[in-house]
């Protein structure tokens, strides 16, 4: 017969179990978003929707996700990374096939606001949860393999979505979303919380001194401040290159819709190269040195793609730009998860890096306004130049040690 003691053993956030939770999580959201944009022109003439109504379906299920973001952290914090984890992916699932019924614009959009919500707190509490089951030691490479699940569920809707669309429709494509709602149920009954976590939430931290410790004094209001200055100048950059540049092949060297996706295609597989890689170097060099190569590297290989005139050199040269320019969220999430202590982790974690996602929301309609006044060249200066301000943020606001709590003499 099992005992108490090993059905407890058996739930146990071991570092796996907590990783695969985690990419999982990450994973939808990447997905989800991708076959958005794929079925918009489909759901817009299912649903007689404007142009603007079905743009902003987007729009919201973003700005969803930033709330969610902000209150599922903080909920994380209070009861716990595995339970909130599980209703982050049972909420975004609920009401992912909710929008299979939408009989109009209205409750369409609240369905995907309400599955962007889900969707927010995913990141983040998957990032305290690997921080609190994977060593010191392994904890860049860990948090780098949770990012690349972002560009897993890219791959896969590029690739699911074309092959079933014409098939089930988009009702049928959003019902494909429930199926997530069964991987809540393993994790929630799978997992139990971390022992980090129990420790912490013995002693936890008022609801709203969660957000003022963020910057409780001057050490660390500059590390929070740094940390928001590398996501929105990440979130940026991506948005800004991904949803502007196969528009830009298309007009300049009439790249067809093929070229194009295959593009894309090459330059996602670069950023998840680059994700791993970071990971791999952090771990073994240092955190802070690898995010001054990235941005140092980012800075060069925008500028040099912009400068490029080769329809087919620039085809593959995007996966070497998609590896500097994406890479850096291999380390968001290890970097947030040791400035902070436990009792906070989940909260800092979705707040700094939401911020970012907000900020980088502007990245497509700030490179376009640019473009269309001056030039792409002078829209790829620009996010050169932030990639610069961003290495002024790593070297001066970023503390030279891992916690700021505990001040312990290892590189960030």
């Amino acid at each position: 017969m099992m005992t108490s003691s090993d059905k407890r053993q058996k739930k146990e956030a071991s570092p796996k179990k907590a990783l695969i939770a985690s990419v999982t999580g990450y994973a939808m959201d990447g997905f989800d978003l991708l076959i958005l944009g794929f079925m918009l022109p489909a759901i817009t003439i299912g649903l007689a929707l404007t142009s603007s109504e079905a743009g902003s379906l987007v729009t919201w299920t973003l700005l969803g996700a930033v709330a969610g973001g902000l209150i599922f952290g903080q909920l994380s914090d209070r009861y716990g990374r595995v339970r909130m984890l599980t209703l982050c992916i049972l909420t975004f699932s609920i009401f992912t096939g909710l929008c299979a019924f939408a009989q109009g614009y209205w409750d369409l959009l609240i369905y995907r606001t309400l599955a962007g919500f889900g969707l927010g707190g995913e990141f983040g509490i998957g990032m305290a949860l690997i921080a609190e089951t994977w060593p010191a030691h392994r904890r860049n490479r860990a948090s780098s393999y949770v990012g690349m699940g972002w560009q897993a569920g890219v791959l896969a809707a590029a690739l699911l979505t074309p092959l079933l669309l014409p098939y089930i429709g988009w009702r049928g494509m959003f019902l494909v979303g429930l199926l997530p709602a069964f991987v809540s149920l393993v994790v929630r009954h799978t997992m139990s919380e971390p022992a980090e976590f129990v420790k912490a939430a013995a002693d936890p931290v008022p609801f709203a001194q969660r957000f003022t410790d963020l910057f409780k004094d001057r050490q660390t209001a500059q590390a929070s401040i740094g940390v928001m200055v590398l996501t929105s100048v990440q979130n940026f950059g991506y948005y800004g290159l991904m949803i502007w540049m196969p528009s830009y092949l298309s007009k300049k060297f009439g790249f067809s819709l093929m070229a194009s996706g295959s593009w894309t295609a090459v330059t996602v597989l670069g950023m998840a190269f680059g994700i791993w890689l970071f990971g791999q170097l952090a771990d073994r060099f240092g955190r802070k040195k690898m995010f001054l190569l990235y941005q140092a590297g980012a800075a060069i290989t925008v500028i040099a793609y912009a400068n490029l005139d080769n329809p087919t050199v620039m085809l593959f040269a995007g996966a070497i730009m998609g590896i500097f320019v994406n890479g850096m969220i291999g380390g968001y999430g290890a970097l947030i998860s040791d400035l902070y202590p436990a009792q906070i982790r989940a909260t800092a974690q979705n707040v700094l890096f939401n911020i970012g996602r907000a900020a980088g929301g502007f990245g497509p309609l700030v490179v376009g306004a640019v473009a269309l006044h001056y030039s792409f060249s002078a829209a790829i200066m620009l996010l050169a130049s932030l990639y610069v301000a961003a290495m002024a943020a790593t070297v001066f606001l970023l503390p030279a040690c891992q916690s700021l709590q505990l001040h312990k003499a290892q590189p960030v």
